[in-house]
């Protein structure tokens, strides 16, 4: 049976949330496998509009099974506030449709302080984090001081995890001007809290080989996008986690075999939140207007995203780099009414062309896009649910994307309605 993974293309905010609840009527399982509740996916299901950090996007499809896999480092607190809110817009959310991998890293209060506090020095240059503790836990879970959702359960065992992370970020803190972290009062609030999320707790890993067993269709749902990937993003600009395809199975456990078809959500054109490069920046009334009609406000920050035109060369880089065999493209109405579209096809730098962006920093901010221009379209494409109701021109777009992309288009969306969706390829397919 066909397992499906969804991956970012760009640099997150691509639609991934309306894309994997698509998806999830077909699936049994969706299920997290990195991030954290930096997220923001965004689903619209009869007028109703659901704001997810940390929940899979299958917890609103009841009959549906929701993991939080081992690949995430997990906000207890924020975690429970999600799930209440969901609950007050009359979602059913209980341990039996939703699970927590055991081994899972928390994200303590800590956490937070020391990544704000870091984004705070000056004469530092920030990366433009959410400050919501995310790139200090995946330290802690790599220097072998975390404290996991397992640890819970055991008051011994947490005093012994308390005890060696104050030791680090105890003297972390006194570097920063913060004072030391109150350890009593760090495990009261843990010790209340225990009960609220244990119930959830189950070996992940376990719940999804039976799945597979038993011939489940699993969804994985990755988080933000793969040029934020910790390894091949546009590093230091990036986020704590491997974004890539990669890590679907060692985000939940499973061997790289349970992963089939590889879906790429990417945008008709380009945005990115935070700092960093970005090739097809846009400082005109082309990007205003992009941003305007595609309403680029960060689902969890609300901070304004930035715009630009296509970039076909990262597309290209990040398909390979996640082996995506087709793309998911969203928001092609947003391009509505433009008399002349641009699409980045490779770069120049210091005379020279690249077919892709460089490693290193200092390229990546000297490169200068090396465009060519598509005839716009006047005509709606919103709404549109089959290739008979695009303009001509879209059409046209469309099909050169992925001849850039080196990569066919297996899903088209048109707005954030779920069924405003053009199916081409079916990733569950056996």
């Amino acid at each position: 049976m066909a397992n499906v993974v969804v991956v970012g293309a760009q640099w997150g905010d691509e639609g991934k949330g309306k894309i994997v609840d698509w998806l999830s009527e077909r699936a049994d399982v969706i299920a997290r496998f990195q991030g954290g509740h930096n997220a923001g996916h965004t689903l619209v299901i009869d007028g109703n509009v659901f704001k997810l950090s940390l929940l899979p996007s299958g917890i609103v499809r009841g009959g549906k099974l929701s993991v939080i896999g081992n690949g995430v480092v997990l906000d207890p607190w924020a975690l429970l506030s999600e799930i209440e809110k969901l609950r007050g817009q009359g979602v059913d959310i209980n341990p039996d449709n939703l699970m927590v991998a055991e081994n899972t890293p928390l994200i303590l209060p800590v956490h937070g302080e020391l990544d704000r506090a870091r984004e705070g020095q000056t004469g530092v240059a920030k990366i433009g984090t959410t400050g919501r503790g995310i790139g200090p836990a995946y330290e802690d879970k790599v220097g072998r001081r975390t404290i996991r959702v397992a640890d819970l359960a055991d008051e011994a065992t947490l005093d012994l995890r308390i005890g060696r992370l104050l030791g680090h970020h105890n003297a972390l803190r006194a570097g920063l001007g913060l004072g030391p972290v109150d350890a009593v009062a760090l495990k009261a609030q843990l010790m209340e809290v225990a009960p609220k999320v244990l119930p959830y707790a189950k070996p992940v890993w376990k719940v999804l080989h039976d799945a597979r067993r038993a011939g489940k269709r699993i969804l994985f749902e990755g988080a933000q996008g793969s040029l934020l990937d910790v390894d091949f993003g546009t590093y230091p600009y990036v986020t704590s986690s491997n974004v890539i395809a990669g890590q679907a199975a060692t985000g939940v456990g499973l061997g790289p075999n349970a992963v089939g078809f590889v879906l790429g959500i990417v945008k008709a054109y380009t945005t990115r939140v935070g700092e960093g490069p970005f090739p097809t920046e846009l400082f005109d009334a082309d990007g205003e207007r992009l941003g305007e009609r595609g309403h680029e406000f960060g689902t969890v920050t609300g901070r304004k995203r930035r715009c630009g035109w296509f970039d076909a060369a990262l597309v290209r880089q990040t398909c390979a780099i996640s082996g995506i065999n087709g793309i998911a493209l969203t928001k092609l109405d947003v391009l509505d009414g433009f008399k002349t579209l641009k699409i980045c096809v490779g770069y120049e730098l210091d005379g020279q062309k690249l077919d892709y962006l460089p490693t290193a920093a200092n390229l990546q901010a000297r490169v200068t896009p090396i465009y060519e221009e598509m005839e716009g379209w006047s005509e709606s494409t919103a709404g549109a649910r089959s290739w008979a109701d695009l303009p001509g021109a879209a059409i046209k777009y469309v099909r050169r994307i992925e001849e850039l992309i080196q990569c066919p288009v297996a899903m088209l969306s048109t707005s954030p309605e779920r069924d405003d969706t053009i199916l081409v390829t079916d990733p569950f397919a056996d």
